[in-house]
């Protein structure tokens, strides 16, 4: 066997090689991108083909040959072997099966011997075509127990959260810990979580803490560097809890905002909150109040709420809770025309409906756009606003916006393309479904828009009939032509045999909204606006001379006029 140069291009492949199967791309790209950065280690072995033709044939390593004609190279060192009688089937097949990758314990080890030689971390991440994240997670291998290292030899790994821990605990505490948790013949696997949760220290970390280094001072906090955390962020830290909690206390006492309260916290956490108080989830108003309070993690935290009005007596004091209630004669409520199911199943139709002539309906685009401008003012929908609010966000929506954009991230402007997110980002945000996904009043707007009430399905059928009252289905009857019987269940049979080859839509199912709710919807969206005009007066006590606050519908007569 002797070492030449030649051009790989010249080589040829070996029919009867034993790894047939393709390799994947992200083996071939580091395969490619180690080549790149050091050259091929180590050279391929090639015979002289068989039938005295001049050539060469690749007996192993034939991704090490295709890699290297793709990182453009124009001659390799070869390992020159005589040919085998059966053309490298047996060497072929003891090479690949013999082979075993690097555990994780022996990278570190070549790393590290790459680092002592010169190598940077990104220079060897190149290479290795390697994130550096990756590497400094093996690194982390250098703090821990050579006990411990031996065992994660064998394949048994912790993952990067438990690794953290055990390297960043003494030795003397890993061998304590160890002695309780190394492997035994009768459970040879070692449960990671466990021996981090015995090496765990409470750390309170710098970047939770409000208070600044005159507090930190006063309370004698000395913070820890973390070494071995991501550099872009603050890894300072402290294992004096106690000190962390007091400076913490004491800045929300210094900063308790007006109507403010110090609140404690459950054992799960959440926030202990006066009684009868309700939380408020958006914008708070001027008379709401703030509780502050510390998380498990040490960081401070601020809700709102409000307090339940006190109620008036008749006589102007305040009343009781005998005093408060209702004196009238309780009067049995009659059957709505439409039961609390037959609402859901109403709810079910227009979502169905709405989402097919969406999908199917001719729309013009500037009705889509406006639409999909309307469907984000739906209750049932929430995004992160840029502005800072703590809202909810949709995973979904942004799957179909994700369309919009080419394989370099480049914005696509092409009309069909936004037409056809247009449409699904609808279909994913309207909603009519009598549950929290309901879309309100937007959703009948749109669906009166599309043109939705076409594609509503007949609901002449005993499940949706049997929802109506006796004056709605007589009233079914009347449009119907249809003689309403003396007993209900044989009107609701009559119907169901009429409507079986037809199509009955109830009206009140179809998608035209009621004007009144509709100018209640665009009032107390106006009020809001007029609300946030107010915020920005910086005294709490201004406006209020004139009687308090302006109704709601003189606050909608001010903004439209």
């Amino acid at each position: 066997m002797h070492l030449i140069k030649i051009d790989p291009r010249a080589l040829n492949e070996n029919p009867d090689r034993m790894r047939q199967t393709k390799s994947t791309p992200q083996a071939d790209a580091l395969l490619l991108a180690t080549i790149k950065a050091v050259g091929i280690v180590q050279p391929p072995v090639i015979t002289p083909e068989s039938g005295g033709r001049n050539g060469y044939v690749i007996n192993a390593g034939h991704r090490r040959v295709k890699q290297a004609i793709a990182a453009g190279l124009e001659e390799i060192d070869v390992l020159v072997d005589e040919a085998a009688n059966d053309n490298g089937a047996m060497r072929s097949m003891i090479e690949n099966i013999a082979r075993e990758a690097l555990n994780p314990v022996d990278q570190w080890r070549a790393i590290e011997r790459l680092v002592a030689l010169g190598w940077t971390e990104e220079a060897i991440g190149v290479a290795l075509s390697l994130a550096v994240r990756q590497i400094r997670k093996l690194r982390l291998l250098a703090n821990v127990l050579p006990a411990m290292l031996d065992h994660m030899a064998k394949g048994d790994m912790p993952d990067e959260r438990q690794l953290r821990t055990i390297a960043s605990a003494s030795l003397d505490q890993q061998k304590e810990v160890w002695k309780k948790h190394k492997p035994s013949k009768a459970d040879p696997q070692v449960s990671w979580g466990s021996v981090a949760q015995a090496l765990t220290k409470a750390r309170m970390y710098a970047r939770h803490a409000s208070f600044g280094d005159d507090l930190a001072q006063a309370y004698g906090i000395q913070w820890i560097e973390d070494l071995f955390a991501p550099a872009d962020e603050d890894s300072r830290y402290t294992t004096d809890v106690e000190a962390f909690l007091g400076a913490q206390q004491e800045w929300m006492t210094n900063n308790l905002p007006k109507r403010g309260m110090i609140a404690e916290t459950t054992s799960w956490g959440e926030v202990k909150l006066p009684p009868k108080a309700e939380r408020v989830h958006g914008k708070p108003s001027k008379s709401d109040c703030t509780a502050m309070y510390l998380d498990r993690d040490g960081r401070v935290q601020s809700v709102h709420y409000r307090m339940p009005a006190a109620k008036k007596s008749k006589d102007g004091g305040m009343a009781t809770g005998t005093d408060a209630a209702d004196e009238s004669t309780a009067v049995s409520k009659p059957r709505p025309d439409v039961t609390r199911k037959g609402v859901e199943i109403i709810g079910d139709f227009r979502t169905d409906a709405l989402h097919e002539a969406l999908a199917r309906a001719p729309v013009e685009d500037d009705a889509l756009m406006a639409l999909l401008i309307l469907a984000f003012a739906g209750q049932n929908v929430s995004v992160d606003s840029g502005s800072g609010g703590t809202y909810y966000g949709n995973r979904r929506i942004a799957r179909h916006a994700a369309t919009l954009f080419d394989q370099d991230g480049k914005l696509v402007l092409d009309m069909d393309t936004l037409r056809v997110a247009a449409r699904s980002i609808l279909v994913e945000v309207l909603s009519c479904r009598e549950n929290r996904t309901d879309s309100g009043i937007v959703a009948r707007v749109a669906g009166e828009v599309v043109g939705a009430d076409n594609f509503l399905p007949n609901m002449g059928t005993d499940d949706f009939l049997s929802c109506l009252s006796r004056t709605a289905l007589e009233g079914s009857c009347k449009d119907a032509s249809v003689l309403p019987r003396q007993k209900v269940k044989d009107t609701r049979a009559a119907l169901v045999e009429h409507f079986k080859e037809g199509r009955f839509v109830y009206p009140a199912a179809l998608f035209a909204p009621d004007k009144v709710a509709l100018f209640a919807w665009l009032a107390k969206n106006v009020v809001t606006a007029a609300d946030e005009a107010d915020d920005q007066v910086e005294d709490p006590d201004a406006g209020e001379e004139d009687g308090g606050e302006a109704s709601d519908d003189e606050a909608f007569r001010e903004a439209a006029e």
